[in-house]
């Protein structure tokens, strides 16, 4: 009796282990044709990164995989992170920041796939200016640009700016978190610059204001990516729905990546771009579902850690898509 007890406690033991590694470290995107599934929600701000479940929406992918999904916008960052803490979300369309902050704070998620950002060429962010004085990065030494603490933007900028020379301690912040805010700070001459995204770059740009910088050339810096809630993967249901997901990402991708301009007016509507580029907005191409390389969650976890905002002992791992060591 007590070798079966001992033998039923390690093949308990075993299956607990087996359905741990499944929440967190799976990398299978294949979906099972005819497997359980349940509804996801998966959160996101108005942003292009989001695309190709916006075109899974509107052309069925969704339900042609079985799939019931629900795409929610959100108008805040923070709005969003609130609901991923509460599980109001499954999934959220995010950056690494993010996903390690969350993590940190005690709500278990990984990382599923990169949605933007595979090579440098795929999404932008840089750093503009409305002064005709400003030629360089050099010339925004010691001088506050417009960003946000704590985010991709900022990595971003500090990243830009240590490339082109500019010392730690002359890279100055005017703590602007609102986006519009931000750019509208810059247009009229409140911030000399910001640090922004693609498409009020773009929307500068039509206005005549200049972009110093952005990451689309050299070494790639700056990445999105979707996260899933580790509770919603623990158990069979929840992985086949995430595979399902993936293999309806990757389908959208090739439609989006072979005639991106047929999706650039539900781009428009879906992003709020504003008229000035709506009908000019260059599409981005989307990469297939994968993991973020080590090398560039690493990195975001050095400069969150050198700037506070990380404790010391959180690591990424790159196989798994998963973060370790929590206190």
């Amino acid at each position: 009796m007590k070798r079966f007890i001992a033998c039923l406690t390690v093949m308990t033991a075993a299956l607990a282990l087996v359905l741990a590694l499944a929440g967190c470290g799976s990398t299978d995107s294949s979906s099972k044709s005819g497997s359980e599934t349940k509804s996801v929600t998966i959160g996101t701000l108005a942003t292009e990164d989001i695309l190709p479940m916006w075109v899974a929406e509107s052309e069925s992918l969704f339900a042609d995989a079985g799939i019931d999904a629900t795409v929610t916008t959100f108008q805040s960052a923070t709005e969003l992170i609130a609901a991923v803490n509460a599980g109001e979300v499954d999934l959220a369309m995010t950056d690494p920041m993010v996903t390690a902050s969350l993590y940190a704070s005690g709500t278990d998620v990984q990382v599923s796939w990169v949605t933007l950002g595979m090579d440098a060429k795929q999404g932008r962010f840089g750093i503009m200016t409305s002064d005709s004085s400003i030629k360089s990065l050099k010339d925004l030494a010691g001088v506050p640009i417009g960003v946000g603490s704590n985010t991709i933007l900022e990595y971003v900028m500090d990243t830009l700016m240590e490339n082109a020379g500019v010392d730690e301690d002359d890279i100055k912040v005017e703590e602007l978190q609102k986006l519009p805010v931000r750019y509208e700070s810059m247009a009229s001459g409140q911030v000399k610059a910001a640090a922004l995204p693609a498409s009020l770059l773009a929307l500068g740009e039509a206005n005549g204001f200049t972009v110093v910088a952005d990451d689309t050339t050299g070494e790639n810096i700056s990445q999105s990516v979707m996260i899933v809630r580790s509770e919603f993967v623990s158990d069979e249901a929840g992985q086949n729905t995430l595979d399902a997901l993936k293999d309806v990402w990757n389908k959208a991708v090739e439609k989006i990546n072979a005639n991106p301009s047929d999706y650039r007016s539900l781009l428009a509507e879906k992003a709020n771009l504003s008229d000035a580029i709506a009908e000019t907005y260059e599409v981005s191409e989307y990469p297939i579902c994968q993991l973020p390389e080590q090398k560039m969650v690493d990195n975001v976890l050095t400069w969150m850690k050198k700037k506070g905002y990380l404790d010391e002992g959180i690591t990424y791992d790159a196989e798994s898509g998963c973060f370790k060591g929590r206190s």
